[in-house]
Formats: C-alpha cells, sequence, structure tokens
C-alpha cells in the first residue's frame, strides 16, 4: 500500500474518531433544520474517472448554522468517510462533478485528464492559498500544480496549514509560494 494511501486510512481513521462528538452534534443541529438525512451526497468523479458520492452536511448558505458550517469547513467531516472508502483524501485537488469532467475533458489542455490520475482531497492548495475567494482559474491552476508535483511533504504541510484555515474560517497564513 503506498504511504500517501497509508496516510489517508490512518489520519481518516483517527480524525473520524476524534471528530466523531462533533459530527454527531453537527448532524443534529443540521438534521433540525432539514427534514430527512443530514447529509448530503453529490456525485463526484475520482480517481481514474470512477464515480462516487461525496458526503457533506446538508447546509444553506441562508442559515446561521450553515454560514458557520461553511466557513470553517466543517460542513466537509462527513468526506473523512471518502477519504476511508478510499474514494478521496485528506489532500489532493477539488472534487469534479461529472458535468465538469465531461466539460473538460473535451478542453484540449488534458487539466482533467491529469487531475483524475489522483484521489480527490478534502483539502489541497486551493484551500490554504485563498478558498473560495481564487478565481476559477487559479483554483485549476493550483490544482494541476498539485497533481505534477505532489509528495507525501507537500500533502503533509498542506495538512498542517489547513488547519488554522479551518479554524479562523479564511485564509489564516500567507499562501504558499510555488516555483
Amino acid at each position: 500500500m503506498p504511504a500517501k494511501r497509508v496516510v489517508d486510512l490512518t489520519g481518516g481513521l483517527i480524525l473520524l474518531l476524534l471528530l466523531s462528538p462533533l459530527l454527531l452534534t453537527l448532524a443534529a443541529a443540521t438534521a433540525a433544520g432539514f427534514r430527512g438525512t443530514p447529509l448530503a451526497r453529490s456525485e463526484r468523479v475520482g480517481l481514474g474517472g470512477s464515480g462516487f458520492a461525496m458526503l457533506t452536511l446538508r447546509t444553506s448558505p441562508a442559515s446561521p448554522v450553515g454560514r458557520l458550517l461553511r466557513r470553517h469547513g466543517a460542513d466537509r467531516i462527513p468526506q473523512l468517510i471518502n477519504v476511508v472508502r478510499g474514494q478521496m483524501s485528506l489532500v489532493g485537488p477539488r472534487p469534479l462533478s461529472p458535468e465538469d469532467s465531461e466539460e473538460s475533458a473535451q478542453s484540449p489542455e488534458g487539466a482533467v485528464r491529469a487531475r483524475l490520475r489522483v484521489r480527490p482531497g478534502i483539502t489541497g492548495l486551493w484551500q490554504i492559498s485563498g478558498r473560495s475567494d481564487l478565481p476559477w482559474e487559479e483554483m485549476s491552476v493550483l490544482d494541476l500544480h498539485y497533481v505534477e508535483q505532489h509528495w507525501l511533504g507537500l500533502d503533509l504541510l498542506i495538512l498542517v496549514r489547513t488547519l488554522p484555515t479551518a479554524v479562523l474560517g479564511r485564509r489564516a497564513v500567507r499562501p504558499l509560494r510555488l516555483a
């Protein structure tokens, strides 16, 4: 088993165990505002183009709970289940929707094909470099850079820098300078 998968599996299980009380509390708070399950499933395309259902907490941007969960990335805690299942990684490019992968696969750059060589991640370069404040093109460049240059040390750096970003709810540290 490659080292990255060992880190993903070990880290995912430990984080899921440590965050399970928080996840249950957030799921209860989310369920109070919605009918049905507090988990939302959205179809995504992962490693090798295989489809999977990405899990998130169901949120509404108009609700105070939903805004808080999204601002701190807490709505993504259920994606740890996707990591343990091997559908996602702790660190990687943003997961693509099937529409994005079909649209972009026809583009001559081959950026989508490159992104499908690695598992999508819960966090990545785009997360610690500005999150949704970045233009789409810059997020795509960061994803492609990650695919071409990823190694375990970069993953660990991204994970360390994700924590203050999530806690503060915005870019908490200077963006990584890519050479």
